[in-house]
């Protein structure tokens, strides 16, 4: 709170400013829009600031914004379960690569920020029998500077180990408002998709994002997938009703060879406030616990992970409805249901990938960190409880 000195010596405060409400609202990238009214607030908040006051509430805006690029990245270190499933991914691409002279991998806004799974399958492409590939790499994500310095990163990395590299930043603010041309994919190519943790956030923009849609879409999507693949169809499907078939059924126009999913495994996307509540509860316990071995209570890391990145998602679970709830966590089953509905067949991922994910996991030091295999999808545990699947995916085309 701003404190100013009067002339006779008592102190005043700005709170009859719009100021300290600024300032009290949660400012996570992505989450702010769903916490205000309309998404509007901040619009009429600023109009009625002075200007030294729309400096300070701009000042608060970036702060909080980088506490939250920041949490982000701890997370990774503290909780590695996305380097273990950028570990599982690089596999199931190389292994889809295989023979290709000319390899494009879109990373839909999960890593793009974080050299180090592509850092990784760089080595990989340049260590193949036949040589390495002209590997390009579209990265999505909305801050510009975080690609930036990925690009740098990743190009000198590529010629140290020789590898004809491109890299395209695509700057969108959401994935539902990405233009899919911006991803530059080209004949010839073959293309690789990577999705992590990304499009449970779709799900919002759905007016029927709820258990019995749910198993509406996974019946529907049954005989649509049907439909796509038989000869009489000629690969036309009835038009999507939602978002996130839409985006899904773009997606498959780009005929991938492989897309590798990486989604919470989690039940966040019901209706009833109890069932998200308790499902919430079990979930992140075992993420904080997770931390607990991780880093201290006294670890400035894990208190911005805390509450920049955990506390946001679990606030937007239980206390946001509608459109204004983002994280719609699914399990596994569901996801594959819509991406069937969208017409991708399942990849089972490898027994090599298998074994390069629990390698990644015996390195990290911890025996809590464990990888399970059901039906060719790996399930990412902390001790024996399952926090995120990754799972592979191929246009029907390829079969």
């Amino acid at each position: 709170m701003i404190q100013q000195q009067d002339t006779e010596g008592s102190s005043s405060s700005v709170t009859s400013s719009p100021l300290q409400n600024f300032s009290a609202m949660p400012l996570h990238p992505g989450t702010a829009a769903a916490h205000t009214p309309a998404a509007a607030a901040p619009p009429w908040m600023l109009r009625e600031l002075r200007s030294d006051e729309r400096g300070l509430c701009l000042i608060h805006l970036l702060l909080n914004c980088a506490a939250s690029a920041a949490a982000r990245r701890h997370f990774l270190d503290l909780c590695p379960f996305l380097r273990l499933a950028g570990a599982a991914a690089n596999q199931a691409i190389l292994e889809a690569m295989e023979g290709e002279k000319i390899v494009h991998v879109v990373d839909l806004g999960g890593c793009g920020a974080d050299a180090t799974q592509w850092l990784e399958l760089l080595r990989l492409l340049a260590a193949r029998p036949e040589g390495p590939p002209h590997f390009r790499l579209t990265a999505v994500h909305e801050h510009k500077d975080l690609l930036s310095q990925t690009a740098m990163v990743l190009t000198k990395e590529a010629e140290r180990l020789d590898v004809p590299f491109q890299f395209n930043p695509v700057i969108t603010p959401r994935l539902e408002s990405l233009d899919v041309e911006s991803l530059r994919v080209k004949t010839g190519e073959a293309l690789a998709i990577s999705c992590s943790l990304q499009l449970h956030c779709l799900l919002a923009t759905d007016e029927d994002a709820s258990p019995d849609s749910s198993s509406a879409a996974a019946e529907k999507g049954s005989a649509a997938a049907e439909r796509r693949s038989s000869p009489e169809s000629s690969g036309l499907l009835s038009p999507p009703t939602t978002r996130l078939e839409s985006f899904l059924g773009a997606l498959w126009g780009l005929s991938p060879k492989v897309m590798v999913v990486v989604e919470q495994e989690a039940s966040h996307n019901t209706a009833g406030l109890t069932e998200r509540f308790v499902e919430a509860l079990n979930y992140y316990a075992a993420l904080f616990d997770c931390l607990e071995v991780g880093a201290s209570r006294a670890s400035v890391e894990r208190a911005r992970v805390e509450r920049w990145l955990l506390g946001e998602e679990i606030k937007d679970i239980v206390a946001c409805d509608g459109a204004a709830r983002r994280e719609r966590h699914e399990r596994a089953e569901r996801w594959a249901a819509r991406m069937e509905a969208a017409g991708f067949a399942g990849v089972p991922l490898s027994y090599y990938a298998l074994l390069q994910a629990r390698r990644a996991a015996q390195g990290l030091g911890c025996e809590g960190f464990k990888v399970r295999e059901e039906k060719g999808t790996f399930f990412l545990c902390w001790q024996d409880r399952a926090l995120f699947s990754v799972s592979a995916w191929r246009g029907r085309r390829f079969d």
